[in-house]
């Protein structure tokens, strides 16, 4: 079992709070060691380029840099000014700085297509009637919604992640892991990600007070 990253840095007021969900990528990130040992560990082998979309405290890519693949390539991207200040922060305060860098950007927004090895998100995924918008946290310094609100069926994000995964990660050895909640019907999603070609696989699920968390690992072989 490896250590919890230490988030002392953390800005509560302005910056998603690890949680249960955070927590539960953690864990199987740690049970999915083996397969990625596997697949990127190889003689003559680039090193991956991991990317989490939305890393908020960096918790996460800290986690998995420290961990899971050291030598690994880490770019954070976050819409939110203090999220890209504080993960750094994070990943300082565990020694792990090397090979990692922050964007600020939506999304994906600016990376160069199929260069993602491995994808890791763990979206807004809390059903709400409306999005959070950039005019609206720039007026009022509030950028906690843009972790938390994921539209009327809380997939108004991932969708368009999901939407562009072929065009985001490496054609031969991608591989994304993205949390839902049960509201998001995930299986309905596997479904429809296995009908364009996706290998879909649930990794881990977890009970969080009323809500059941879930993260799926994508590929395509």
């Amino acid at each position: 079992m490896f250590p919890t990253p230490s988030t002392t840095k953390l800005d509560r007021e302005r910056v998603y709070e690890p949680a249960e969900d955070s927590f539960l990528f953690l864990d199987l990130l740690q049970e999915e060691l083996p397969f990625l040992q596997t697949r990127f560990v190889t003689a003559n082998s680039p090193a991956p380029l991991v990317v989490e979309l939305g890393l908020g405290s960096g918790i996460v890519t800290t986690f998995f840099h420290k961990n899971i693949l050291p030598d690994a390539l880490f770019i954070g991207t976050d819409i939110n000014p203090y999220a890209c200040h504080i993960s750094k922060e994070t990943s300082k305060e565990n020694g792990n700085t090397r090979y990692f860098d922050v964007l600020r950007t939506n999304l994906w927004d600016g990376l160069r297509p199929g260069l993602v090895d491995i994808l890791l998100f763990n979206p807004p995924y809390v059903p709400d009637v409306v999005l959070p918008s950039i005019e609206n946290a720039v007026k009022t310094d509030d950028w906690l919604d843009f972790a938390l609100l994921g539209g009327p069926d809380g997939m108004q994000v991932t969708s368009v992640v999901l939407d562009r995964l072929a065009e985001i990660l490496n054609p031969v050895r991608g591989v994304a892991y993205i949390l839902f909640c049960r509201r998001n019907r995930p299986f309905e999603v596997a479904k429809s990600m296995r009908n364009r070609g996706w290998v879909v696989d649930m990794v881990d699920e977890r009970k969080a007070g009323w809500e059941v968390l879930s993260v799926w690992k994508f590929t395509k072989s």
